[in-house]
């Protein structure tokens, strides 16, 4: 069975339509937000080949865009209330140390669980990547580019500004002595299978490779916006996609009597108190 099967019911038909759902929620947040269609599929496709559920074996990187746990309650806690989501912003807090919290235990789970829904993953990462655009030009004095983008996903914000502001300016010069924890940790990507050091611009052109192949092993096709579930202009992630996977994952035969599981439909719950539904 796919990982699309996974969460949308069984059969070639319901995997084509969650594969669809999972382009079109992308579609959706780079029209929302402006970031590059490609780059937002491209990267997709690198982090989860496009499954939704996808978790890391080694950290609590889950979901299209494997966001660990803090990173996604940092990006929730900033863009949440812009997309009904005022509910999970509210309860997350960040303390002294500058982690981030939420103190009830349950609630805390139902919004990393929101990682697995290809609507509210597109366009958080979407955000997140607007956030890092608009920081990089403001450091570069340039326009960022798809490939800046990820490799501020790749070294945090901070160091991609450092590392294509060297690239900018001496892009022969070797990168492994700038960031030597991260070429221990990605020796093949610092380093070539002879093991010489690779330079700025030869690591920068190896991303934009990987991004391009990710997008053309999709392909952009005919995306469809889904319009009719959520208005032109709106911002907003609708409460019954929530209910909708959980109804769709737990069919298994057209006879059977579906329910969503209590935590599920306390989300709905929890979102259209927020939205006034």
């Amino acid at each position: 069975m796919s990982a699309f099967a996974d969460i949308a019911g069984t059969g070639a038909a319901t995997g084509a339509s969650a594969a669809n759902r999972v382009t079109n929620a992308i579609a959706m947040a780079s029209r929302r937000t402006g970031v590059d269609f490609a780059y937002l599929l491209g990267q997709a496709k690198i982090e989860s080949s496009l499954n939704p559920t996808a978790r890391a074996t080694t950290s609590s990187a889950t979901g299209l865009y494997q966001f660990v746990d803090q990173s996604w309650l940092a990006v929730i806690d900033k863009h949440g209330g812009e997309y009904g989501l005022g509910w999970a912003a509210d309860a997350i807090s960040r303390g002294s140390n500058g982690r981030y919290y939420v103190a009830d235990p349950e609630l805390r789970q139902q919004i990393l669980d929101l990682r697995k829904h290809p609507e509210t993953a597109s366009v958080m990462a979407a955000e997140h990547a607007a956030d890092n655009k608009a920081y990089l030009e403001s450091k570069l004095g340039r326009e960022a580019e798809p490939v800046d983008l990820y490799m501020a996903h790749f070294l945090g914000v901070g160091g991609a500004s450092k590392f294509l502001a060297m690239e900018d300016s001496a892009p022969n010069a070797t990168a492994a002595a700038m960031f030597p924890a991260a070429a221990r940790a990605n020796r093949s990507i610092f380093y070539d299978k002879q093991g010489n050091a690779r330079s700025f611009a030869e690591i920068r052109d190896r991303f934009a490779a990987k991004l391009q192949k990710g997008f053309d092993s999709v392909g952009n096709g005919d995306v469809q916006y889904a319009d009719n579930a959520l208005p032109s202009g709106a911002k907003t992630v609708q409460p019954a996609d929530y209910v909708r996977i959980e109804t769709q994952r737990l069919a298994t035969a057209a006879d059977v009597t579906v329910r969503p599981e209590p935590q599920t439909a306390r989300l709905a719950y929890l979102m259209l108190a927020t939205l006034g539904r």
